[in-house]
């Protein structure tokens, strides 16, 4: 076996053609993919109990223990998958170490998130039998497919990145050479196999093989989004993706007066929009949305009086409204994945579907607290559950703002009433109207459940937000 390497790594996404990847690797004498070891949800593989004898449980304890175990591995060389958002704290040991061999698998982002869109529309996610196969169509998402784009490409680069300052080389595979045997032959000379294959594995069948303007519903409303991209704005790895610095898809611009709104997740967002609208008398329709960089610089210099804001929340509101609307929640828009691992793994206790009425409040202010707790670890880089936009500090969105444009004024939510009527009459409004309030959907309001123990809570797991902004206590 190799000289060269202890272990390897496919960085792959969904939907890239890793099952199939790791199917031919398997398929080689001495080689072994274990699966998605560090898939905070599960380990190896979705019923599987242990990878190499240890448990998903210690694998969240100690992920550097597992990773040693793959490569103290007997029987070969053995590798794994790793998903941009898979266990962030093993990564840098994954690249640092350069006896772990780095493939990098791409595919074309639009084919992967439309074929991840039939998966989750058929609940079918690997095709063994042709007959048994499961038909519908993509339903395209702008938004949800840009940040899709988004992290994809945040993660290529931060591979590229590594790779280059660590003076190290991957192997790239795009999702069409998975065909060629020569190069899964290739591939596996590379990770010091001597074996080699006449054929590739046949058991896994491609799902959706017509042409993408069959597979989408809405082919003409996707082709019309996808014509925004900068398609020439290219990164420099292999796969040939648009580099994209902050995620500006979400800022809005007012529909006539020059107000450029960069919203913080899980922030007073409804509450904003409305006024905007409010403020030039029109549907939320007619707000400007969709920026992508090129975009947002076009609108600026169409408007050199304009003025940019964002609206900072309490860390105990906001997470609160992060709680509810992506964790309690079961609805659209909620984290069903990160639900279950927060209900399974860290015993968040919260009901298996939607709250019903014998949530109580008491139930509420235990589940919250627990929640709270959670974050501190997960803020702390502790847990295999990534983190999100919706509960990342304050602090850390507003550094990556500042990556392309920073906003002119920070608003707090509680003197909206002021400042915003201020900032619009400063760009020429002559009589804007106050925002009125749009409360969290939740069972529960927060100043129903309200205590020191919360507000404690929340200042050990946003110790730079209350630091940095100098918020005092929410009640």
């Amino acid at each position: 076996m190799s000289d060269r390497f202890d272990s390897f790594v496919v960085f792959a996404e969904m939907r890239t053609g890793s099952n199939f990847l790791e199917a031919n690797l398997n398929a080689f004498d001495g080689l072994s993919c274990l699966g998605e070891v560090f898939n905070p949800h599960f380990i190896g593989y979705p019923n599987s109990q242990d990878v190499l004898g240890i448990t998903q449980a210690e694998r969240d304890r100690d992920p550097a223990g597992l990773l040693k175990e793959i490569r103290r591995h007997e029987d070969g060389l053995a590798g794994f998958r790793f998903f941009h958002d898979h266990d962030p704290r093993i990564l840098p040991a994954i690249l640092e170490d350069e006896r772990c061999a780095k493939i990098i698998l791409t595919r074309n982002p639009v084919d992967s998130y439309v074929s991840w869109k039939i998966a989750q529309a058929t609940g079918q996610w690997k095709l063994t039998n042709v007959k048994k196969r499961k038909d519908a169509k993509a339903q395209f998402d702008a938004a949800e497919f840009e940040a899709h784009l988004e992290a994809l490409q945040a993660f290529q680069v931060t591979l590229m990145n590594a790779l280059q300052t660590t003076g190290q080389t991957a192997f790239y595979v795009a999702y069409e050479d998975l065909q060629d045997v020569a190069v899964m032959n290739g591939l596996a000379r590379w990770l010091g196999a001597t074996s080699r294959l006449d054929s590739l594995n046949t058991a896994l069948k491609r799902q959706n093989p017509e042409p993408i303007s069959q597979k989408v519903e809405n082919f003409a409303e996707m082709e019309q989004a996808l014509a925004r991209l900068d398609r020439f704005n290219l990164t420099r790895t292999p796969n040939f993706e648009p580099r994209r610095g902050p995620a500006v898809p979400g800022y809005v611009g007012g529909a006539r007066t020059p107000l450029l709104y960069m919203p913080l997740k899980s922030g007073p967002e409804a509450t904003v929009l409305n006024w905007m609208c409010a403020l030039d008398g029109v549907p939320e329709e007619a707000l400007v949305r969709d920026f992508n960089q090129q975009s947002l610089r076009q609108w600026k210099r169409e408007r050199p009086a304009h003025r940019s804001f964002t609206v900072l929340r309490h860390p105990l509101a906001r997470a609160h409204d992060a709680f509810c609307s992506k964790i309690l929640s079961t609805g659209k828009g909620s984290y069903k994945g990160i639900r279950k691992t927060l209900r399974r793994a860290h015993n968040l206790p919260i009901p298996e579907g939607e709250p019903g009425s014998d949530y109580t409040l008491e139930a509420h202010r235990e589940a919250f607290t627990a929640f709270l707790h959670f974050l501190k670890a997960n803020l702390a880089g502790q847990t295999a559950v990534r983190i999100d936009g919706h509960w990342a500090s304050q602090t850390q969105a507003l550094q990556g703002m500042a990556e392309l444009t920073l906003p002119d004024m920070l608003v707090r939510e509680d003197e909206m009433t002021s400042y915003l009527p201020a900032l619009a009459m400063q760009v020429g409004h002559a009589a804007p109207p106050d925002p009125v309030a749009v409360p969290t959907q939740a069972p529960y309001a927060l100043a129903q459940i309200y205590d020191d123990q919360l507000e404690s809570a929340a200042r050990e797991a946003y110790q730079r937000d209350y630091l940095m902004f100098g918020f005092g206590d929410w009640g």
